[in-house]
């Protein structure tokens, strides 16, 4: 199991890093779009508003992935990885070799939502 935790922490750490470079990457899309039409047409400036939207959506996704493995780190770390957050029962290998980053066990992901 030290092994497989090991594995597990070098693949989410190379995750973390890529997320990291793509994010340095398309930051100048994320930039306002400039508005003069002297410089840009119409056209091109709505295609560079649906590129910017694109790269701010992206970024969010991003960003939602590198808490989710910062977030499994932690676990790693205080030896409560492969735990469920909300019941404490162990997830399921196939769970975790799907998803390594998911908190919870299939019984508590399928009550998230449903509760009032």
């Amino acid at each position: 199991m030290a092994d497989n935790l090991k594995a597990v922490r070098t693949g989410l750490l190379q995750r973390r890093d890529e997320l990291l470079a793509l994010g340095k990457a398309a930051a100048a899309s994320r930039r306002p779009v400039e508005l003069d039409q002297t410089t840009v047409g119409r056209l091109s400036r709505m295609d560079a508003m649906q590129v910017q939207a694109m790269a701010i959506e992206a970024e969010r996704r991003r960003s939602l992935e590198l808490r989710r493995i910062e977030a499994t780190l932690r676990r790693i770390d205080e030896d409560e990885y492969g735990y469920c957050v909300q019941c404490g029962e162990a997830i399921a290998a196939k769970r975790l070799a799907l998803d390594p980053t998911t908190p919870t066990c299939i019984g508590c992901a399928g009550t998230q939502g449903t509760e009032s």
